[in-house]
């Protein structure tokens, strides 16, 4: 059960209206890695967990929280598009400077939402479910998780650089300190886990079944070998099992690839052989 509190979990309230950057700002919300991504992605997780009952309860803390978030960045969006210029749109044409100001307008934040916020990037581009990650396998999903709170937080600090008003940044201050929290809060998780299974997902798979003088092989697939000098390409591997292999000149461990011919109803090009069509 979800129930809303009228009070924002932290204010989010700019100093100025900005038409333009409430369209920079759709970015963290309806973008890839935007709330309502890990709002989508955490929320799936929590509901279809099968684990241990501490993980469905954090995974659905964070994604309760990021509904949060979702309202805080449509709630500051629709402030920036407060007392917009719009009615000086006919003369932007004929003042360069209005046209410049309103240049990088989102049109739809006018035609669309009635000075509101929408769910799409900041090239309106429409949010999409399969931003989302939910496939069962915590590891999995918590080092996805991890990815998308790392690009959420680095698009919420390059907003934060890209706009000098007070009140945006200080909503964006609280938010970047929330990534900070949950890019640690996923990386406890995954040692968590890690400490009870293999690191390598999924660590149910027997490896024996794995072609396994390859399982720790880095290949030089390019030229020279700067890559040599990596943590990947020597030692330990990262899972205790075994000792990473260096592999300068990778050979082909196949043979070249000779397909049949097409049925004559696919009306592939037919292949020749000794100047006869094969039928």
């Amino acid at each position: 059960m979800f129930y809303h509190i009228k009070e924002l979990q932290y204010e989010a309230k700019p100093d100025r209206p900005d038409p333009v950057y409430a369209k920079k700002l759709q970015e963290i919300l309806g973008g890839q890695f935007g709330e309502i991504t890990v709002m989508m992605q955490y929320l799936f997780q929590g509901w279809n967990c099968r684990a241990d009952q501490k993980y469905r309860d954090m995974i659905l803390d964070i994604g309760t929280e990021e509904m949060a978030h979702v309202e805080m960045i449509a709630t500051m969006i629709a402030r920036l598009l407060d007392n917009a210029p719009i009615q000086d749109q006919e003369e932007a044409v004929k003042d360069p400077l209005i046209g410049s100001i309103l240049g990088g307008m989102n049109p739809q934040h006018v035609i669309v939402s009635g000075l509101g916020a929408t769910p799409t990037d900041s090239v309106g581009y429409p949010w999409n479910s399969r931003y989302t990650i939910s496939s069962g396998n915590l590891l999995a999903d918590f080092r996805a998780n991890l990815n998308a709170e790392s690009q959420g937080r680095l698009q919420a600090v390059r907003l934060y650089e890209s706009t000098t008003d007070p009140g945006v940044r200080d909503m964006l201050s609280f938010l970047i300190a929330r990534d900070t929290m949950h890019q640690n809060q996923w990386m406890a998780a995954i040692e968590d886990l890690e400490q009870q299974q293999k690191a390598v997902v999924p660590a149910t798979f027997p490896q024996e079944l794995e072609k396994q003088e390859v399982s720790y092989s880095f290949m030089n697939f390019s030229e020279g070998e700067e890559s040599k000098k990596g943590r990947w390409a020597k030692g330990k591997s990262l899972d205790g099992q075994a000792e990473f292999e260096y592999v300068s000149h990778p050979t082909a461990m196949g043979p070249p690839p000779v397909l049949n011919p097409s049925p004559p109803n696919v009306h592939d090009t037919p292949k020749r052989v000794t100047n006869q069509y094969i039928d």
